[in-house]
């Protein structure tokens, strides 16, 4: 069976990409067809990130381990397409470039039978021009004013009462 996504560049104006690619293929080779259709030299570092209906990023599928050895870390030369998405989980995340934080959401829009003749992956439609800087992201973290907690976080310990603070000033 073939997939057929919609990747589209999370700005303002319209720019996407529908490509078709063999379900069977590796989210790797999914990568490459996704930076050749937007025209980036594919160099940089990138990961899936499965989502939900509400485009929260969920577990990653990165394209090099970077962890530590102490979590395990799912691989896109490791990952099929069809084991992390399906009629059921159409959502994905893709982010390009960790530096300029290239962000794409990506749906499944269709699954379809493969067509006689034809090679994928295959670009299928390209709307919209890439800006030439990746667009500014607002990341913000939920606000939290510390007035209203009543107390419900409270350690005892006063800021301005450095000699009960617990610590060494000249420790070293």
């Amino acid at each position: 069976m073939i997939y057929r996504f919609r990747i589209i560049l999370d700005t303002e104006e319209d720019v996407f990409r529908d490509l078709e690619i063999a379900q069977t293929a590796t989210a790797e080779e999914f990568h490459n067809s996704i930076t050749q259709a937007f025209g980036f030299d594919g160099t940089e570092m990138a990961s899936f990130y499965i989502s939900n209906d509400q485009w929260e990023q969920g577990e990653e599928i990165s394209l090099f381990d970077m962890s530590d050895g102490n979590s395990p870390v799912r691989l896109m030369n490791e990952t099929r397409l069809e084991d992390i998405a399906s009629e059921k989980q159409t959502r994905l995340l893709y982010v390009y470039d960790f530096l300029s934080m290239w962000t794409f959401m990506v749906e499944l829009a269709e699954i379809a039978s493969p067509e006689a003749g034809r090679t994928y992956p295959n670009l299928m439609f390209a709307h919209g021009e890439l800006p030439d800087s990746a667009p500014d992201k607002n990341f913000e973290a939920e606000k939290l004013d510390f007035d209203d907690l009543d107390g419900e976080y409270d350690d005892g310990l006063n800021i301005d009462d450095y000699d009960n603070l617990g610590f060494e000033e000249h420790w070293n």
